[in-house]
């Protein structure tokens, strides 16, 4: 007589819903059954082909965001069990069951778990977080040198995936915290001071590195972080966030003093 198959594994999934930007949330439970090996996004996926809910209800299925799969493009970022992370590097096996999914806090929700992250894109260029080739310098016929320490220093804040999490985790950053100069002078968020870190040690990004410096001694710039450190717990990639801030710290204090006594 043939022996009978395991019984496949379920999960509960507690899902915050929300149908548009401007209507309000509500939770759907859903009972998934889960692969060997399974994470958040491939227990998403395979929700969409049988979106039906505890009770028995088919539903519109759950809209969320996902590309790469390695924690590395930070697209499925979201919230889950109650902590900023992303959700293909979230195994089902190792998560408190039951499960809650919500969207990343902190960004305009535009359907379910996806957000906008405008505001974290924005934030990056108004510090300038990108190198410029054209110059008076020479970027063409080879790299410029750079030591083996510094590369090893600088590679830590190169893995920035703009997923936002730390972002979400900051209590400093958020709509909620507009600024007497308008929105776009609001805390620009523990991710955007990484990258001016990062781009002031690089050999042709320090040539902007005044002008970096400048964009966060500014209103809602480096003085509005009040050292939560809730930046560096969630980071998904380990990064030094709160050792960022220190040295960009120390920076523009030798940057006010450049300032104040430099020549003009």
């Amino acid at each position: 007589m043939p022996s009978e198959s395991p019984a496949c594994e379920t999960v509960e999934l507690q899902i915050r819903r929300q149908d548009g930007p401007t209507t309000k949330p509500y939770w759907q439970t859903f009972v998934c059954p889960v692969r060997p090996g399974a994470n958040v996004v491939s227990l998403l996926m395979d929700l969409r082909e049988h979106c039906v809910t505890q009770d028995g209800t088919r539903v519109d299925p759950v809209a969320f965001e996902h590309n790469c799969m390695e924690e590395v493009c930070g697209a499925c970022a979201m919230l889950i069990n109650g902590s900023p992370r992303p959700a293909c590097s979230a195994l089902i096996a190792e998560l408190e069951a039951p499960i809650r999914l919500e969207p990343l806090p902190k960004f305009p929700v535009v359907r379910d778990l996806m957000v906008d992250r405008a505001a974290l894109f924005a934030h990056l260029k108004r510090v300038k977080a990108w190198i410029k080739l054209d110059g008076p310098w020479d970027v063409h016929e080879r790299a410029p040198r750079v030591s083996p320490k510094e590369w090893q220093a600088n590679y830590l804040y190169s893995r920035c995936m703009s997923c936002g999490c730390c972002m979400a985790a900051c209590p400093q950053f958020g709509p909620q915290f507009g600024s007497q100069f308008g929105p776009e002078a609001s805390f620009v968020g523990p991710a955007p001071l990484a990258q001016v870190r990062l781009m002031n040690a690089h050999p042709t990004g320090r040539y902007d590195k005044a002008e970096r410096l400048h964009a966060i001694m500014a209103d809602g710039g480096l003085s509005d972080c009040g050292n939560a450190q809730n930046c560096v717990r969630v980071c998904p990639k380990a990064i030094p966030l709160t050792t960022a801030i220190g040295e960009l710290g120390r920076e523009t204090t030798l940057q006010a003093f450049k300032d104040l006594f430099g020549p003009h």
